[in-house]
């Protein structure tokens, strides 16, 4: 599969999941717009970075006259950037709620506002980085997951309100292993207790996301829009079991 001259905008593109997406359409021959508030230490020539903040007035704009300037077109953006520090929600401050569900939700939609007229001209495509979080509880996390959940509906609503012209569609990402997962799950032996619970025995990859990026992302694939794709790999086990299992052997 080939994306020679396409212009694909990724959004956190310069680490963690949005840096394998980055160089899995790199390696296809795109041109690759992302943005960070951080530079990569390195880079391929058909990469180019602009440095800010997309919950900032203005960012979209930016971001989207950037593209324009650099390659004159846009036929993919991929609203990947998110994130949110874990908190007990009766003690997470206005502030902090505001930013996460800014950099979550309401960033995307102005991303991919700024990016319709474009789309529009080359037939693109959208696609937005959500994650299990949206689609079950999720304790600790609140602003997080309910920020992630209206991504999909932003996803699905774009798919009705901009077809033909315009596919959009979502991941349901699960969970990655990337540079903050150690931190985040405990260190090597943390992250392995967790693979060793999941239906693959494994965490995914940035790579594994970046594949459904390619496949989504697919002129050919011009009938998928307004799909939500679980990668996943089979799910988390529901906590139920585990409560029955030991609740069993109370007997």
């Amino acid at each position: 599969m080939s994306f020679k001259n396409k212009t694909i905008i990724i959004t956190g593109g310069s680490r963690g999941i949005g840096r394998g997406i980055s160089q899995s359409f790199s390696e296809l021959g795109a041109n690759i717009i992302i943005c960070g508030r951080k530079a990569p230490k390195k880079s391929a020539k058909n990469i180019f970075f602009i440095e800010l903040d997309i919950r900032n007035n203005g960012a979209a704009e930016k971001l989207i006259n950037f593209a324009l300037d650099k390659t004159g077109k846009i036929d993919c953006l991929i609203n990947n950037a998110g994130g949110g520090p874990p908190v007990e929600s009766h003690k997470a401050s206005p502030n902090l709620t505001e930013k996460i569900v800014a950099l979550n939700l309401l960033a995307p939609i102005n991303i991919s506002q700024a990016a319709y007229e474009s789309l529009k001209i080359t037939n693109g495509s959208i696609i937005n980085i959500s994650s299990v979080s949206a689609t079950r509880s999720s304790p600790g996390s609140v602003a997080y997951g309910a920020s992630k959940a209206g991504l999909i509906n932003v996803t699905t609503s774009l798919a009705m309100e901009w077809a033909p012209s315009i596919r959009v569609n979502a991941i349901i990402a699960g969970l990655i292993k990337t540079e903050a997962s150690s931190d985040h799950y405990g260190g090597e032996k943390g992250m392995q207790y967790l693979a060793d619970n999941l239906p693959m025995k494994r965490m995914g990859t940035p790579y594994d996301i970046a594949k459904a990026c390619i496949f989504l992302a697919d002129s050919n694939n011009s009938y998928i829009s307004g799909a939500c794709l679980e990668v996943f790999g089979g799910g988390e086990p529901p906590s139920f079991l585990k409560i029955a299992k030991e609740a069993n052997k109370l007997k």
